[in-house]
């Protein structure tokens, strides 16, 4: 697909010759969660050994999206903490990834000042500046400026992958983030093939030589997990195959396939989504729940909102209230039976207010305790034990997933 007459447009007369800042640039006026990674940034690789973190990798993509069409200039470029930490109170993470930036190194092909092949190691940022709250205030600021080895990466890269930053901030693997990269760059390139060998798959995607030595280790550990994540939350779909020699895989080739328009809003449905309980949706164990709360009204319960899905182990768990004995579980004595008032005081209302703060979605827990209630009715007087605790997390599972964050 051609490019956008916008795409095209330069932002002055110092602008580089580079399309992949001019769409940047584009990007950044346009708004919305789209943003552009530099080519030569994507296929950069980490020095033997060395590899980011998954948040680390967030943080990087975060600084390059907030660059925009200017991260090729010689400059410093700034973003708030806030829109790092992401509902983390502490600004000490921010921290721990600035610093892994600062030390971990990256390698490309190059030539030594005699003309003889050589390996260049590099940083990719130059200096940050993180600005020390006063008191325990969170709020503040950090400023960062890319090393001349990025810029000048940046400068000569001629195609770029373009991403979505909520896929980024999404994905729980960071194998899955930099497979992730390396297919949106090349499907843009219209080359959705990509062939590499067992040691060029570990140096792009930061595997260290001494992990999962074991192909069928790194194929279960890695590639599956990546596959499943990508096919989720992006605009595309990966499959691979593998050439052996004798018993041993040496290539690996991804195909990357964009998804039609149905599979594409999907993924958008499920960006919007909270991430509770995506792992179940993406292994298909959730079901739809039948409209039995009466908190839920029936136009509500007629469209397909998120938290009309919940894990099939609750739905187990309530039918097999029929079936079994009836007896309750004394081995358990936190969850002899749900607490009929709030979750203040006592054994079980701990309990129960723990699950409810850690898997609510921050909503009240005695709000969520209510709708648990009505929603169960008689069978909750039945139900005790692990029984009853699968139950109550579950249920606090679905409420965030249907009602989003408060």
């Amino acid at each position: 697909m051609a490019e956008p007459a916008e795409f095209e447009q330069q932002d002055g007369a110092d602008e580089p010759q580079v399309r992949s800042m001019r769409v940047a640039a584009a990007l950044t006026r346009k708004g919305g969660d789209e943003f552009v990674k530099p080519g030569k940034l994507v296929e950069v690789r980490f020095v033997k050994g060395q590899s980011l973190s998954l948040t680390a990798s967030r943080l990087l993509a975060l600084m390059i999206l907030t660059a925009g069409g200017d991260a090729w200039r010689d400059t410093t470029h700034r973003m708030r903490k806030a829109d790092i930490r992401r509902g983390h109170k502490g600004n000490e993470r921010i921290v721990d990834m600035l610093e892994e930036l600062h030390r971990t190194l990256f390698a490309e092909d190059d030539t030594s000042w005699r003309g003889k092949r050589a390996t260049k190691r590099f940083n990719l940022i130059q200096a940050s500046w993180e600005e020390v709250e006063d008191g325990d205030r969170e709020t503040g600021w950090i400023e960062w400026q890319f090393t001349p080895d990025a810029r000048r990466l940046i400068q000569e890269s001629q195609t770029y992958a373009v991403m979505n930053r909520q896929a980024v901030l999404g994905f729980r693997s960071a194998y899955a983030l930099k497979l992730y990269e390396e297919g949106a760059l090349r499907l843009h390139r219209r080359q959705p093939v990509w062939k590499v060998d067992v040691v060029g798959l570990r140096a792009a995607l930061g595997i260290d030589l001494d992990k999962y030595k074991d192909f069928a280790q790194l194929r279960r550990k890695v590639l599956t997990v990546a596959k499943a994540e990508i096919d989720q939350l992006s605009h595309f779909t990966v499959e691979w195959t593998e050439t052996r020699r004798g018993r041993a895989v040496t290539d690996i080739e991804f195909r990357f396939v964009p998804k039609g328009a149905p599979a594409q809003i999907a993924a958008v449905d499920e960006l919007e989504r909270h991430s509770t309980g995506r792992q179940a949706r993406r292994e298909g164990l959730v079901e739809t729940l039948v409209n039995t709360d009466p908190m839920i009204s029936p136009v509500e319960a007629s469209e397909p909102v998120a938290g009309t899905e919940v894990a099939s182990v609750l739905k187990k768990v309530t039918a097999a209230l029929a079936a079994s004995d009836r007896g309750r579980d004394t081995a358990n004595e936190a969850w002899a039976r749900f607490p009929d008032g709030p979750l203040h005081f006592g054994v079980t209302e701990q309990a129960a207010r723990a699950i409810g703060v850690q898997h609510g979605g921050g909503w009240d827990v005695d709000v969520i305790a209510d709708a648990y209630r009505k929603h169960m009715g008689d069978r909750l007087a039945v139900l005790s034990g692990k029984k009853l605790e699968r139950s109550w997390k579950g249920w606090c599972e679905t409420f965030a997933n249907r009602r989003g964050r408060p």
